[in-house]
């Protein structure tokens, strides 16, 4: 028997980076805060993502098969949380935070975060809530230098 206490306490242990994933499908743009991210191979360079299925973005990064990852400073809190809302309730949330569109995707970058990563999605598994697609770095840029957002250091909780 699944002891849910202890499943969410001990998957809450898992470190998050805080980013911001940057999408696109034809000329409608989108941005979210991703939280479960991880490298998963470096040769050829592989990240995976998890995205909830029942939203916007999920589905720009299957018509489009490409996303963007903005890595955010530690100080950017207040850009996750912006991220952290639905499109279809706050509208344009690119609005007034300069970005730019990557050259190989087309996806925002965000251009005060400490750099990016642009990616062509290889593979996808859709199951649960969210699903999960690994996509190949195919361009890296590093825009300043500083310390990564966590999860941890933010004091808010998503998953487990």
């Amino acid at each position: 028997m699944l002891d849910e206490k202890a499943k969410r306490t001990l998957l809450r242990f898992i470190p998050h980076p805080l980013n911001i994933c940057g999408v696109k499908d034809g000329d409608e743009l989108n941005g979210f805060t991703v939280s479960w991210m991880t490298q998963a191979s470096f040769q050829p360079p592989l990240i995976t993502i998890a995205v909830r299925q029942d939203s916007r973005s999920h589905a720009m990064i299957k018509a489009s098969q490409t996303f963007a990852i903005s890595f955010l400073d530690a100080s950017q809190k207040d850009l996750a949380e912006k991220f952290f809302q639905p499109q279809r309730r706050v509208g344009d949330k690119f609005g007034d935070v300069e970005f730019y569109t990557g050259e190989a995707t087309g996806c925002p970058i965000i251009q005060a975060a400490l750099g990016c990563v642009e990616c062509q999605v290889k593979g996808s598994l859709e199951y649960g809530d969210h699903s999960v697609f690994l996509g190949e770095v195919v361009t890296a840029q590093i825009h300043q230098e500083g310390e990564p957002l966590l999860m941890k250091d933010t004091g808010w909780q998503y998953g487990g």
